[in-house]
């Protein structure tokens, strides 16, 4: 659902080819779906004024990021500290993403470093973030599937 509108097939079949790539040219976009260029242009403007499109991006593959070592900290925050250990953590470059979750963790941070020496520091920081009770990280050895391009 997007705003008053339902993705119906083509919606998803345009969010699809755009996820696939995002340089297509709308008039190839128009071709693959067998309609209109008007139609893929109304279409894309609905999506991104709806917020099914946020933005149009290059993602940078391993060649570009250098050798960066990936881990994820699981950390429990103390009661309402959620708010002050997020701006903390928004401060830190290496950082990429923070998720809330459910169960015995409160937050999974995804963060990449230049080395271990660098990742080290950075753990350090977290763990000795006020209002992080306890924190877990996880060494990433290596990428297995990645559905996200």
């Amino acid at each position: 659902m997007i705003g008053q509108y339902a993705l119906d097939d083509l919606d998803r079949a345009l969010l699809a080819l755009l996820a696939a790539d995002a340089r297509v040219p709308v008039a190839t976009l128009a071709r693959k779906l067998k309609v209109a260029r008007s139609t893929v242009q109304a279409r894309l403007e609905r999506l991104e004024t709806g917020g099914a499109i946020v933005g149009y991006t290059v993602r940078l593959g391993e060649a570009a990021l250098g050798d960066r070592i990936r881990a994820s900290v699981l950390l429990a925050v103390e009661p309402r500290a959620q708010a002050a250990v997020l701006a903390r953590l928004r401060t830190m470059p290496e950082v990429e993403r923070v998720h809330t979750t459910s169960g015995r963790v409160d937050l999974l941070v995804q963060i990449a470093a230049a080395s271990p020496a660098a990742l080290d520091t950075v753990l350090d920081a977290i763990a000795a973030t006020p209002g992080v009770r306890s924190s877990e990280s996880l060494v990433h050895l290596a990428t297995k599937l990645d559905r996200s391009a």
